[in-house]
């Protein structure tokens, strides 16, 4: 049986404070709150920019030895490049500091633009440069470009597997032979529920299934009643048996991520 985490993307939201978060908790001790809650966060910040080694050693501080962290790649690589010529964008990723992480690196998401369509051999390029380890993210991440001079981190502290997700939104992907070629180089198809907008894939592709609800009937606004809930739970119970599964919940225009994630954890009765 595989492992699950259920947790939210992203925890840095100002609508949040005195509703999920208790009046007066000081910001820096937001990411500490949802850590005593659930068991795991995507990073979204990572998306859109570079970060530093120092942010990420501080988050992986704020969270108990047995929490995750998905990093969400940077939006340089999937939408301003659209994943041509990617190796250098790439390596500054990975020196930026996401290794700093330690034990708590989970899932690399790469998240692609509804613009970009399924092109086989540009992916599969993709695919293939991406680091299976963190001694072979860490060697990429020496590759990194004059900007992150004095602030890379190129070294990991143990061998460990680095997982990668890949979110579609372009109904071109909706093909098995997308899901075949994720599956051949072993990168795990997200599951978005995107209240219909985008595809929703729902085949396992590798060890791990990748799953975002950015909201049940409205993009990224709506909650999850018990029903939905229910019918989410059924499915992460199935998936387990095959991968381990990582649920972050991305409806947080009115505060129901942490809500609905609490509630799904309850569900499927894992513990905070």
């Amino acid at each position: 049986m595989g492992e699950v985490r259920v947790g939210i993307s992203g925890w840095r939201y100002a609508p949040w404070r005195g509703v999920f978060y208790p009046p007066g908790l000081p910001q820096r001790r937001e990411l500490e709150y949802v850590a005593s809650r659930l068991r795991t966060v995507e990073i979204n910040g990572s998306f859109y920019s570079l970060q530093r080694p120092e942010y990420y050693a501080a988050w992986a501080a704020q969270t108990p030895d047995d929490f995750l962290f998905t990093v969400k790649g940077p939006r340089y690589v999937t939408h301003l490049l659209k994943l041509r010529e990617p190796a250098q964008a790439v390596a500054n990723f990975f020196a930026s500091g996401v290794l700093a992480l330690g034990h708590k690196l989970g899932p690399v998401l790469w998240q692609l633009p509804p613009q970009l369509g399924f092109h086989p051999e540009p992916l599969a390029a993709f695919f293939d440069l991406l680091p299976r380890t963190t001694t072979a993210a860490a060697a990429l991440a020496t590759g990194h470009d004059a900007r992150l001079e004095g602030r890379a981190l190129t070294v990991a502290d143990v061998d460990r597997p680095v997982r990668h997700t890949l979110e579609v939104r372009h109904a071109s992907f909706a093909t098995p032979a997308f899901t075949a070629l994720a599956a051949a180089h072993g990168i795990g198809v997200v599951v978005a529920d995107t209240a219909g907008k985008w595809p929703l894939i729902c085949e396992v592709t590798s060890d791990v299934v990748h799953v975002r609800l950015h909201g049940d009937t409205e993009l990224y606004v709506s909650g999850y009643d018990d029903a939905a809930l229910a019918r989410w739970a059924e499915r992460i119970r199935g998936w387990r048996e095959r991968a381990d599964v990582y649920v972050y919940f991305d409806n947080d225009v009115k505060v129901h991520a942490p809500f609905d994630a609490q509630r799904l954890a309850e569900l499927l009765d894992l513990r905070p």
